[in-house]
């Protein structure tokens, strides 16, 4: 028997489905960097994009900064993110261990992103510096970062 467009289509998908299967990783990637975010300061000197789950953790800490600025914590990987604008417009300021690198505009003053003392490894970004998260199932925790050591003790 000759198989119709349509049949061989969906029979092709089906031998993929099953020669993937959920344990080689692949479908699971395809869903973990699901979609991008682009965003940025406000007068829009700074610019990025990153690569996120739809389903995503933001901390919402209470240490003295972020109390006083609203930052809500996106925690993206180096590699996932990328700077497409506004490299010289960024002013670092530092405090406390020092740790902790806060970039914000030189012109308009918003910190969009920063690199976190908890995340060595990942950048911050600011959810309310994002163009659109609608696309983003948020999940919020609360970071006790009053108390750092022991909060950072319990990140995952």
């Amino acid at each position: 028997a000759t198989l119709g467009k349509r049949d061989r289509t969906g029979k092709a998908a089906e031998q993929e489905q099953a020669r993937v299967g959920a344990s080689d990783g692949r479908e699971i990637s395809m869903h973990v960097r699901a979609m991008k975010i682009e965003g940025g300061c406000h007068c829009k000197a700074v610019r990025f994009e990153a690569e996120v789950p739809r389903a995503v953790e933001v901390l919402d800490c209470n240490c003295s900064i972020c109390a006083k600025t609203g930052f809500r914590h996106l925690m993206v990987p180096h590699g996932d993110f990328k700077l497409l604008a506004g490299a010289e417009a960024l002013t670092s300021y530092r405090f406390g261990t020092g740790a902790a690198e806060h970039l914000f505009c030189g012109t308009c003053g918003v910190k969009s992103f920063y690199q976190p003392r908890s995340h060595p490894d990942a950048w911050s970004v600011n959810v309310s510096a994002l163009d659109d998260a609608s696309g983003l199932e948020i999940t919020v925790s609360q970071f006790d970062g009053r108390n750092w050591e022991q909060a950072h003790g319990r990140l995952d």
